[in-house]
């Protein structure tokens, strides 16, 4: 199965699940309806669209580094002219600001096998080389760095174990451990937790999202892999995009 390289990292991304308009939430990793709207977003394809063959992509997420978890405090409205208040359900206007706060995931990297039928990936691959609208890590406030596109592969799951990771080499270890999401059955014995992220369009309002069954697993890759600081890693990155060694 085809399968298209896509590394998220950014200063900021945000992965929500039970986001409300007071408390936007963000979990530890890319959720699938987020995945689908930044491939989404790259393709043009509008609110309320059906999101057609890119439902059909399967996403194993690397973990290359987590990130730090921020908590950004907002208020909205507050001392507005009158008539410019925060409407209420009765028809008037709030005189005091509303609180908010906005959950995101600081200076985390993830490469995400993206893998389904050839043309489906093909053209996903080629809309994010040339992105209809400005693809971003789960919100749009949160945009993506580049590289992002690491290419096209026959077989993307080999060629996500061989990515450079943006760390430092753990002393004398021979492998360095590293950890992988990907979807599970229902029934599989082996899935961890479940995520309510499954989608087949972003319609304006009544968003429904499905349950699906994720599966957590931790694998020894090799050190080499651990390219260093920003600067060494980017060229690692560079060797590997052009299909040199890591």
């Amino acid at each position: 199965m085809t399968g298209m390289l896509i590394r998220l990292a950014g200063p900021m991304q945000s992965w929500g699940e039970h986001g409300v308009f007071g408390e936007r939430d963000t979990i530890d990793f890319p959720t699938r309806s987020g995945l689908l709207g930044l491939l989404a977003a790259a393709a043009g394809i509008s609110r309320g669209q059906s999101l057609g063959g890119l439902t059909d992509l399967e996403f194993t997420i690397r973990v290359d580094r987590p990130g730090v978890r921020l908590i950004d405090f907002h208020t909205i409205g507050g001392n507005y002219p009158i008539g410019r208040g925060i409407p209420t359900a009765g028809g008037g206007r709030k005189k005091s600001a509303i609180l908010t706060q906005r959950h995101y995931l600081t200076d985390a990297v993830f490469t995400v096998a993206c893998e389904g039928p050839d043309d489906v990936v093909v053209k996903a691959a080629r809309s994010l080389e040339f992105p209809y609208w400005q693809p971003f890590l789960g919100r749009r406030s949160c945009p993506p760095e580049q590289p992002m596109l690491l290419g096209v592969f026959d077989d993307a799951q080999a060629r996500l174990r061989d990515v450079p990771l943006p760390r430092f080499r753990p002393g004398q270890a021979d492998t360095v451990r590293v950890d992988f999401i990907g979807s599970a059955a229902p029934n599989d014995p082996h899935a961890t937790t479940e995520v309510r992220d499954d989608c087949d369009s972003f319609p304006r309002r009544d968003r429904q999202y499905r349950i699906r069954h994720v599966i957590k697993s931790t694998e020894d890759l090799p050190v080499d892999l651990c390219a260093g600081g920003p600067d060494s890693y980017r060229e690692a990155l560079g060797r590997f995009i052009s299909g040199g060694a890591a």
